[in-house]
């Protein structure tokens, strides 16, 4: 039986560190000016600041499928690093047509389309791209990638969970149930 893979975030111990979005652009060959994976920061420089990783959450009942009026984003099966189904969500870019409906579809604002892309790849101006946890690189290639979501592997914080919801959903319980808070907002500090 197939698992959903996901992404929690454990906002209190992200430290922006950028990790997450050096892997990404690493691995899966993303270009100068996008991102599949991004650090919002909150309150920034002041009391109760957080800094919160965003990209595709690999939603169980994704709108931006919904949104899609060629059908190029899906929920599939692949298989992970352990050799287990796991079901995520990707897109075609060879469908994509750079309508910009499912970036309006998605609550995360995780759809990008790349833009002042030269040479080969050119040819995905416009197109949709976002994160597929490792499995389908900028430029699409014959077959999948093993499902690995590295950004959560090179958190240095472990603020960044990735993978099967039910092997993450403890550890984000536990990293949760010890009432974890950054720096600036200890008590009785600064």
């Amino acid at each position: 039986m197939a698992t959903y893979y996901k992404f929690l975030n454990v906002i209190e111990k992200c430290i922006n560190c950028g990790a997450c979005f050096a892997i990404c652009k690493d691995q899966n060959k993303v270009p100068h000016g996008t991102a599949r994976v991004q650090i919002v920061t909150i309150n920034e420089g002041k009391p109760g600041e957080k800094n919160i990783p965003v990209s595709c959450m690999h939603c169980t009942n994704p709108p931006c499928v919904a949104a899609c009026p060629v059908k190029a984003i899906e929920q599939r099966t692949v298989k992970d690093w352990q050799g287990k189904d796991a079901v995520v969500v990707t897109v075609d870019k060879h469908k994509c047509i750079g309508c910009g409906y499912c970036g309006w579809a998605c609550p995360f604002g995780a759809p990008q389309y790349p833009h002042g892309l030269e040479g080969d790849l050119k040819e995905w101006e416009g197109i949709m791209d976002k994160c597929t946890m490792c499995v389908v690189p900028f430029v699409p290639r014959a077959g999948d990638l093993q499902a690995k979501a590295r950004c959560g592997l090179f958190c240095s914080t472990k603020a960044r969970l990735g993978g099967d919801i039910t092997e993450i959903m403890p550890q984000y319980t536990e990293a949760k149930s010890h009432n974890t808070m950054a720096y600036q907002e200890r008590p009785g500090v600064l």
